[in-house]
């Protein structure tokens, strides 16, 4: 039994307990990290079908006021001003020695911005963005919506029956949608690798909606362990293990999200906090750099374990680590020396005085299938 009572809770929450989840806490929350169907059945379900997930633990924040896109490129090494309505962006916020505060999704909502910031971090978020922006710059957190994600390859097809132009809508696109006569704020992202969507909804429609969606024959529910080995075998980060206020965006492998604009000789390179380490780092290269990894074996590699050289050296350490059921094999990400990676020397992971032998893989474990039209 889970008890809830020093955690916050989701509008979900009595819902998660009638369809029979495993309630565990989970930055401040209550929630559900698996439903009767189990993780492993869970995670094929996402990949081969849709699986429905209560992210609404996240922070939701709205940026309104005159000029907010230059006030948030101060923080942020990302183009916000070239981000056009209706578009979505990742990004993460720095610090002066070139660390990552947190990761974010950001929306041009035409009037506003939509911030969508980690659970655990929101608070930090928050006190971030008001000593940093204008004072004319109004922040407001959305304690009254909640956010829902349905993913996997047909979660299209589900959300097309309902509004068929969600159907139509490609990868980072964001905009006001009904669905089924609920006012909706709908996303084309996710955090699995699949095609998906993320459904902003007010509190009061949300056990609604997630009835709704739940009722359709190709979703079940998801819970958080399912969603961690998604994202996992897909090579996404997650904060506080994958990159946290000690990496920088080039040792985290993330560059491709600093668009040409914001990088060093672009038109407006610079003036975030850590900007001249992180521009260092571009022209020299990080001392590490994050890899994924895939075992050669059964036997699971877990965050923390370090990693050796062909002579016993130590050369790196796991962040994240798991068994990947849509790979059928334990899957990590890792923090590894550039100059033993400039090398190609074979190198392996110490589990139980073991040495097991890895393989690096470019990217992730398995092709990403956002619908890009």
């Amino acid at each position: 039994m889970s008890e809830p009572l020093d955690l916050l809770t989701t509008s979900l929450h009595d819902l998660h307990i009638e369809l029979g989840a495993k309630m565990v806490p989970f930055a401040g929350y209550d929630m559900p990290v698996q439903y009767p169907l189990g993780v492993l059945k869970e995670h094929l379900q996402t990949r081969q079908s849709a699986g429905l997930f209560d992210v609404s633990h996240m922070g939701q924040l709205r940026l309104s006021g005159d000029g907010i896109r230059e006030a948030l490129e101060a923080l942020i090494p990302i183009d916000i001003i070239g981000l056009e309505e209706g578009k979505q962006r990742y990004g993460f916020f720095t610090l002066a020695n070139g660390g990552i505060l947190d990761d974010l999704m950001i929306t041009n909502c035409g009037d506003h911005l939509l911030l969508v910031v980690n659970a655990a971090c929101k608070t930090q978020d928050i006190a971030h963005l008001q000593a940093n922006l204008p004072d004319h710059i109004l922040l407001e957190e959305l304690k009254d919506q909640s956010l829902l994600a349905l993913q996997g390859p047909q979660a299209r097809a589900v959300l097309g029956r309902f509004t068929p132009a969600i159907a139509e809508m490609h990868f980072m696109n964001a905009g006001a949608y009904q669905i089924a006569g609920i006012d909706c704020y709908v996303s084309c992202s996710g955090y699995t690798g699949e095609d998906g969507y993320e459904i902003s909804v007010v509190n009061d429609r949300a056990v609604e909606l997630a009835r709704l969606l739940l009722a359709q024959p190709e979703v079940e529910a998801i819970g958080l362990g399912a969603r961690d080995s998604l994202r996992l075998e897909a090579g996404l980060c997650l904060y506080g293990h994958d990159i946290d206020q000690n990496t920088t965006p080039v040792a985290a492998n993330i560059l491709w999200a600093i668009q040409k604009d914001r990088r060093p000789g672009g038109e407006r390179a610079g003036g975030y906090p850590g900007a001249d380490i992180i521009a260092n780092e571009f022209e020299q290269g990080a001392s590490q750099k994050r890899v994924m990894l895939q075992a050669q074996g059964k036997a699971p590699i877990r965050e923390g374990a370090e990693l050796a050289d062909s002579e016993g050296r130590i050369i790196g350490r796991v962040s994240s680590g798991g068994y990947g059921p849509s790979v059928g094999g334990p899957v990590a990400m890792a923090y590894v020396d550039s100059d033993f990676l400039r090398t190609g020397q074979p190198f392996f992971a110490l589990v139980r005085k073991k040495s097991l032998a890895v393989d690096l893989v470019s990217g992730g474990l398995l092709p990403s299938r956002y619908y890009r039209g």
